[in-house]
């Protein structure tokens, strides 16, 4: 087992990386942030990054996951 799965297995971590810039890099427009849960929102909503655990979770979940990898090799 990894360190930092041993670490999980015995606290919780909080994870300080770069998550906005992770994001921009995905070129996300305001349909992407909308999703079809908030499609017709009376205001705009890019750049509303929250949103997007809603919207977009597998993008979210895989940005995660390319963070932790990247974590486990330096």
């Amino acid at each position: 087992m990894d360190r930092l799965t041993q670490r999980l297995s015995k606290c919780i971590l909080v994870i300080d990386g770069g998550m906005g810039t992770m994001i921009q890099g995905l070129g996300l427009g305001e349909a992407d942030y909308r999703g079809a849960r908030f499609k017709d929102w009376h205001c705009d909503v890019k750049g509303n990054n929250d949103l997007l655990v809603l919207t977009q979770p597998e993008k979210i979940a895989a940005l995660h996951s390319d963070y932790l990898a990247r974590a486990r090799t330096s």
